[in-house]
């Protein structure tokens, strides 16, 4: 017969069972991490420290960093809105979906660098996106050729913006020494005649941080302008 334990003996007790380990949880872990202490902190070997198992574990999910990163990317695109194509206010669409863009880079360290340095994204959110900005382009009035070029335009844009952005609020641009390169440039752009220069030795004033967000709406609006001339022409 089993002998009971004795009241004043505690029972062991038994260690919380694991999540099954998933691509999808490799990747929730490692943007967890991302928010936590940066994108340079995420590795494999930090992944899987996190997920208490050995790295190797995780290469049947995931094959190296690049490929974490991507899903990364991914994962973050996928919280998007995917907006139903509206003919009367598309161009205002097209400027809502690109600051979602920007603003979900930004709001993960390092995750416009790796935007940037994917040539042609192929992941599910991305295509996604991608299939959404040239439905509202076509509802403008482009033809698939003239959406496909503004569609890449847009993109590049919104990727060296968020890439710029995401430097200044995660401090991979050191602020103090911008600060002195500008205080060095401001000196030598007032050392230069007046005469020569009357209009870019006053531009600087323009280029602050509280003029981040209308420079970009700015360029959307002409850019936008451009494609609705384009797009009468298709009539």
């Amino acid at each position: 017969m089993t002998v009971p334990p004795p009241p004043w003996r505690r029972a062991p007790r038994r260690r919380a069972a694991k999540p099954a380990l998933s691509q999808e949880l490799v990747v929730k872990t490692a943007l967890e991490i991302l928010a936590k202490e940066g994108f340079d902190a995420v590795t494999m070997r930090r992944v899987a420290q996190e997920l208490e198992t050995g790295p190797a574990s995780l290469y049947a999910h995931v094959s190296n960093k690049d490929e974490l990163a991507e899903l990364m990317l991914d994962a973050v695109l996928g919280d998007l809105p995917l907006p139903e194509p509206d003919p009367a206010r598309w161009d205002e669409q097209v400027k809502d979906l690109v600051h979602a863009q920007i603003d979900a880079m930004v709001a993960h360290p390092g995750i416009a660098r790796v935007a940037w340095n994917i040539a042609v994204p192929v992941n599910p959110s991305s295509l996604h996106q991608g299939e959404a900005m040239l439905k509202l382009l076509r509802a403008g009035g482009l033809d698939l050729k003239q959406a496909s070029f503004a569609g890449d335009a847009l993109s590049l844009y919104a990727k060296a913006y968020a890439y710029e952005a995401s430097g200044w609020t995660w401090g991979e641009i050191d602020a103090d020494d911008v600060s002195e390169r500008g205080e060095q440039m401001l000196a030598y752009m007032q050392s230069l005649p007046a005469d020569a220069f009357p209009n870019m030795l006053r531009m600087g004033e323009f280029f602050t941080e509280e003029t981040a967000t209308e420079r970009l709406d700015f360029a959307l609006d002409v850019f936008l302008a451009g494609l609705k001339v384009v797009a009468a022409r298709n009539t």
